[in-house]
């Protein structure tokens, strides 16, 4: 469809609607601007927000995708059907976009339906408790001292961004990738970092006690002020740096180390498999505070 076309639709159902430019950009969580290059035809917008348009400004989504009538009316946005037809009601799913917003002191418990629309905002003193945050592309966000507890990020892709004080107790982080991001002052007790990938960024003074660390994997990180305890399994620390990083009470297995820094580790009351046993030998550390597992 020619997106001039296209422009006039949008613009006559908006003003039909009532609305202004800003308040329909409101209603889509968008920039005014973006509304006006719409309407002047200079670009369109994707399936999704055009869904959310029609449901905004009343109108079916015949009355987009047809060439003719352009009218908003009710009788014209219907498809003409034939007397042996019976109209099908879909269910449009909810697709809510939080991108490039600024969001204090709100509580969002139970959320979901983002499908992706998460980045380039800053968050503070938020309430995400028991929320579906799962595969979400947080992007360039700033978060701080929000409450996460609870939530499933599963194969969620954080790049960019900025942690600082945030709860992510009992969380599900599976299949997570953290990528040129920043973890401070965190508490990610309880949480699940089954298959977590962590590169490029740092993590740092965060409560880590009884976390799943299974298939993690952690590479060109800076790990600071940490202590990490219980079952650490199938994982790897390559090109990290360590600065006052404690294993303490951990069974550490099948894990492999790479790094000029492993001297700085240290070891209280640990078990190790051989393997990672040679390993950690092999890079200098302090090996007093671990036994090696009897096979």
């Amino acid at each position: 469809m020619d997106t001039k076309i296209m422009g006039n639709k949008i613009a006559e159902a908006r003003k039909n609607a009532n609305l202004s430019q800003a308040q329909l950009a409101q209603h889509l969580f968008i920039s005014p601007q973006a509304v006006g290059k719409w309407e002047r035809g200079e670009s369109v917008p994707d399936i999704i927000t055009v869904n959310r348009l029609a449901e905004i400004l009343g109108v079916d989504l015949n009355y987009f995708s047809a060439q003719f009538p352009t009218t908003t009316s009710s009788a014209a946005a219907e498809p003409i059907n034939t007397p042996t037809e019976t109209p099908v009601k879909t269910e449009r799913k909810l697709s809510w976009d939080m991108s490039r917003g600024n969001w204090a002191d709100a509580d969002f418990s139970g959320l979901k339906n983002l499908h992706e629309k998460f980045g380039s905002s800053n968050m503070q003193r938020c309430k995400f408790i028991g929320s579906d945050m799962s595969g979400l592309q947080l992007k360039r966000n700033n978060v701080d001292s929000c409450d996460f507890s609870g939530s499933d990020f599963s194969d969620s892709h954080f790049q960019s961004t900025y942690l600082s004080g945030n709860q992510f107790n009992n969380c599900i982080l599976r299949s997570v990738e953290l990528q040129g991001s920043y973890a401070s002052s965190c508490d990610f007790s309880g949480a699940d970092f089954t298959g977590m990938v962590i590169r490029s960024g740092g993590l740092e003074k965060s409560n880590m006690t009884d976390v799943v660390l299974s298939h993690t994997s952690f590479t060109d990180t800076h790990l600071a002020d940490l202590v990490l305890g219980g079952s650490i399994e199938d994982c790897s620390f390559e090109q990290c740096t360590f600065t006052r990083v404690t294993f303490q009470d951990a069974t550490i297995t099948n894990t492999f180390f790479k790094s000029n820094s492993l001297k700085k580790i240290k070891f209280i009351n640990c078990q190790a498999d051989r393997l990672t046993y040679e390993f950690l030998k092999s890079g200098k550390a302090d090996l007093s505070g671990i036994s090696i597992i009897a096979e």
